[in-house]
């Protein structure tokens, strides 16, 4: 009886993906598979988490089915090894989940049948003789099929009557992709973990503990030596900062190759100068530091250097706005913004991992989930028409020629802003040239790789 949704999920596995590209079939798939998670382990969705989860994983499906972008692809795979961890131990990290995931969905089929796991017992069952099973199978098959051959040589009549049965109804491929889904659901209806790796994820709290070893006069000199070098780096990066305020006043006088060699080279420093200032306070703040009771100024000093840091962010940010103003939006510029939020989160996570004796798991936990969000709520963005239409519309200089060749999610964007402003002939043509390969794509589209686009009353 167990089987019966597993074979159900095999054969629409195979119908959804065989010679399909994209589309509809993924969110199909995230369905099946938060039906078959719901179905053999009823209790995991009774945690909020879980429920949350699932619906973070429709979120990105819904994205793939609406954008077809690469990035909601990705994030909608993610999720999915994200929710099968996170089936297999609610309360574990979300890089542990990420490696249950993984490993749940290669190897469930190898840990269940041919390594016994005391950890993760089979419920009792029948043993099944798979060598007399292929007997009686293949043996009777290999059989007929060689009479066959024989009778059809001693038969005409016979041999036409073989000759006349149609068997391209059957298609091996069809039929090997549909055993692959039969593998993957069999592997995820019963999410699996990695141990020991688990438990000691679930045994290791994020908070420091003061053992007590190092001596006063130890402590004292780490101290003293964390003072000088927080002075001088502080010293150093405000200097910076005022000769980068000093630029900024100047930004308009430069051209699009200064301006962008500035945006560059800034986020190059700033990616140094963060990953050192992380490194050194951690260092400095790894145990018994945290403990000293002098150790108020060198915490002043790290917060100061960290804010320091923060006011850095902020200037590579108008720096790249006004580039973008300028000279519009890229995917590159796009990702300059990503960096900096991603930067500005480790930097607080920082001063909260200081301020509250956190130890470097807690950074690992709350930044991994940080960048988590991050992507599911990036892929809920039409970024080719975001960057189109600001485009269009605001920036000061505009190449079309770049929008162009953005993928097909910009397509009707593009077309009305041909069909309503005085575009020269050659954009007009190119414009509606990938209209027309767009929609033609569009109609010959099996209806397990339709997404959004498809309903849209302008596709013919």
């Amino acid at each position: 009886m167990k089987n019966i949704p597993l074979i159900i999920g095999a054969l629409l596995f195979s119908t959804l993906f065989y010679k399909q590209s994209i589309g509809l079939n993924l969110s199909l798939f995230t369905v099946l598979t938060i039906l078959l998670l719901v179905i053999n382990n009823k209790k995991f969705f009774k945690h909020k988490s879980t429920l949350l989860l699932s619906l973070v994983y429709i979120i990105t499906a819904v994205s793939v089915f609406i954008f077809q972008s690469q990035l909601a692809i990705i994030a909608n795979i993610i999720a999915f090894f994200t929710i099968i961890g996170h089936v297999s131990e609610h309360e574990s990290s979300i890089y542990i989940n990420w490696l249950n995931g993984i490993y749940t969905t290669i190897a469930g089929f190898f840990e269940r049948n041919l390594f016994a796991n005391p950890e993760h017992p089979t419920p009792s069952k029948k043993n099944i003789d798979y060598l007399h099973l292929a007997k009686i199978i293949g043996i009777p098959l290999l059989v007929v099929i060689i009479f066959i051959g024989l009778y059809r040589n001693g038969n005409p009549v016979f041999s036409d009557f073989i000759a006349k049965i149609d068997f391209s109804f059957f298609n091996l491929n069809w039929f090997l992709l549909a055993a692959l889904g039969y593998y993957l659901f069999y592997n995820i209806s019963t999410p699996l973990q990695v141990n020991p790796i688990t438990e000691k994820d679930l045994s290791i709290g994020n908070f420091l503990k003061n053992t007590g070893n190092p001596s006063e006069e130890s402590l004292k000199k780490e101290n003293q030596l964390g003072l000088i070098l927080m002075v001088l780096l502080n010293v150093l990066i405000l200097l910076f900062l005022i000769t980068d305020i000093a630029y900024l006043a100047s930004i308009d006088t430069l051209n699009a190759p200064e301006l962008s060699n500035q945006v560059h080279s800034g986020i190059y420093a700033l990616i140094a100068s963060i990953l050192m200032a992380i490194v050194i306070i951690l260092w400095f703040f790894r145990g018994d530091l945290n403990f000293y009771k002098n150790n108020q100024t060198l915490k002043t000093l790290a917060y100061t250097w960290i804010a320091l840091n923060l006011i850095m962010v902020f200037s590579i940010g108008a720096k790249n706005y006004h580039y973008i103003a300028s000279f519009g939006f890229t995917y590159k510029r796009i990702g300059v913004f990503v960096y900096l939020l991603l930067t500005l989160i480790g930097l607080s996570t920082t001063v909260v991992k200081v301020y509250k004796i956190k130890n470097l798991w807690y950074l690992f936990r709350v930044n991994t989930q940080l960048a988590f969000v991050i992507l599911i709520m990036s892929c809920a963005f039409n970024w080719d028409g975001v960057i189109t239409h600001y485009n269009l519309n605001y920036s000061k200089t505009t190449d079309v020629s770049y929008l162009i060749n953005l993928s097909n999610n910009n397509t009707f964007i593009l077309k009305s802003y041909s069909n309503n402003t005085h575009l020269n002939a050659s954009y007009k043509h190119k414009v509606d040239k990938k209209l027309n390969t767009y929609i033609e794509m569009l109609n010959q589209r099996d209806w397990q790789e339709w997404s959004f686009d498809n309903f849209k009353t302008t596709v013919k």
